[in-house]
């Protein structure tokens, strides 16, 4: 149906940047959401960053003035940009979105398989 694929991440030092950048491919009818999300070890998954197809934007407060996401909506892809890191900031981003595949009715929520971001101090 839909898939997800992630790239970007890595290892950077604090204060560095680094770019996720995330496609939806698939049989696909349109898209609601996407964004990013991440999960740091012992955590729970966190909201970074949404953007509707209308170009509205959420994102968690700990990385407002840090993080920019954008979004192509014919190219069905999301990117994050992140400046400014913190070792805080290390997790596993995953990719999300909300579509509603071809022939079905509703929206359902896709995952990517997550990417690693480590940030050193």
């Amino acid at each position: 149906q839909v898939q997800l694929v992630e790239s970007g991440g890595g290892l950077v030092q604090a204060g560095g940047s680094l770019r996720l950048s995330c496609a939806a491919s698939g049989s696909i009818f349109s898209i609601n959401v996407m964004g990013w999300y991440r999960q740091a070890p012992g955590k729970q998954r966190e909201l970074v960053a949404i953007v509707n197809s209308e170009g509205t934007t959420n994102s968690a407060e700990s990385v407002k003035g840090r993080f920019t996401i954008s979004r192509d909506n014919a190219k069905k892809t999301v990117d994050l940009q992140m400046n400014s890191l913190k070792p805080e900031d290390t997790a596993v981003y995953y990719c999300y979105c909300s579509a509603k595949p071809m022939h079905w009715d509703n929206h359902y929520a896709y995952w990517g398989q997550g990417t690693q971001v480590t940030v050193s101090s």
